[in-house]
């Protein structure tokens, strides 16, 4: 009997257990693992190199604490959800949340740390000790609950191909991108082929708030991963600018590729959604204003490559819910980020309920359900 879903969490995320990298890692990249230290007060943190700041877990593990509890520093392994690392325990929080399946996504901090190494084999081998971790552990307590995404490396195109091509035989229900497939500095034309296979294989290709550069330093800077060199972060850092990957959207969009790979699905996963109207109206105007003397060969308005191209993941937006209708409520998906500090663990139906007052039934569950369950082929 197939699965009923009611709510679908299109963005969540997992810290690794403890022993995850020992585990995973093969015995010649041990002395480079992340290890766990303690942070100032106490907490437990992942350091990627010995001497440099360590990166505390404490914003990324906060459900069942109160807005005056949050810090980076003081939170546990063996205090804080097991959820967070255990995909067992992930769906009893979930039931309690009254959330049926979960998008996954990893920690970028960590994933940073091996994208930005110089060393081919290091890098290739941290990504799959978190994809055979997410899928082959994590998942596995409920692959139809538990939804993982396959972190694509920064190698070149040629694997960047193979392993989209072999995550869709494994079974994960798309990829996350964290550079540009081809490993250039900017979207260019030896990115195609990636998007060709993407288009092919059917596999939504999900940019987790934005494209981080191609730039990799030598092995085991941790500098370039931490927090920050010199503490934490502050307000500006945390809550302040919003909606970084309208560059990359209007990148893709006005490159044409959309009319070569029609049905390419491409999801924005933590940006939000009530800034969407603007940014459509403006590269709309901006088209009809320069297409003539930019030679564009578009054949759609950029807002309709939007509507039929790409998704967007939001968190507790009421305004967003408000302005459904010139976002598109087929491409809006609610989400939670759960464990980390923005998601409203266990309150979730509450959330939604306040967010939703008002609105048909029908458009409802298409953004808290629908468009996730089709976009997954979860039904």
């Amino acid at each position: 009997m197939a699965r009923e879903y009611k709510i679908i969490n299109a963005d969540g995320h997992t810290i690794e257990p403890p022993d995850m990298w020992q585990r995973h890692m093969p015995k010649k990249y041990q002395d480079r693992i992340p290890r766990l230290v303690k942070d100032p007060k106490g907490g437990d943190a992942w350091e990627f190199e010995p001497g440099a700041p360590p990166m505390p877990i404490g914003l990324v593990t906060t459900p069942g604490k109160t807005y005056e509890q949050f810090h980076w520093y003081g939170s546990t392994y063996d205090a804080i959800n097991p959820g967070c690392f255990l995909g067992e325990d992930r769906l009893k929080e979930g039931d309690f949340d009254g959330v049926d399946a979960e998008v996954l996504y990893p920690s970028q901090r960590t994933m940073r740390y091996f994208m930005m190494n110089e060393d081919d084999g290091f890098h290739q081998a941290g990504l799959e000790a978190y994809n055979n971790w997410i899928f082959d552990e994590y998942c596995a307590a409920d692959h139809s609950r538990l939804i993982g995404l396959a972190q694509m490396a920064n190698l070149g195109i040629e694997h960047s191909i193979s392993e989209l091509r072999d995550a869709k035989k494994r079974g994960f229900k798309g990829v996350i991108i964290s550079a540009w497939p081809s490993g250039g500095e900017k979207l260019c034309q030896d990115d195609e082929p990636f998007w060709a296979a993407a288009e092919e294989e059917q596999m939504p290709v999900h940019i987790h708030i934005g494209v981080q550069t191609a730039s990799r330093k030598v092995a085991g800077s941790a500098k370039q991963t931490a927090i920050s060199t010199g503490g934490l972060p502050g307000l500006a850092t945390m809550g302040g600018g919003i909606a970084g990957i309208s560059q990359t959207m209007a990148d893709l969009i006005f490159s044409e590729m959309f009319d070569r790979y029609p049905a390419l699905k491409m999801v924005g996963v933590e940006v939000g959604a009530g800034w969407v109207p603007a940014f459509l109206e403006h590269m709309d105007d901006h088209y009809w204003r320069n297409r003539h003397w930019c030679n564009s060969q578009l054949q759609m308005l950029p807002s309709e490559y939007f509507h039929r191209n790409w998704h967007v993941t939001f968190i507790r937006e009421p305004f967003a819910v408000a302005n459904r209708h010139a976002i598109g409520v087929e491409n809006m998906m609610w989400s939670t980020d759960y464990p980390h500090h923005r998601c409203d663990w266990p309150y979730s139906r509450r959330i939604i309920d306040e967010m939703f007052f008002g609105v048909a039934a029908d458009e409802r569950r298409a953004i808290v359900c629908e468009n996730a369950l089709k976009l997954y082929k979860l039904g």
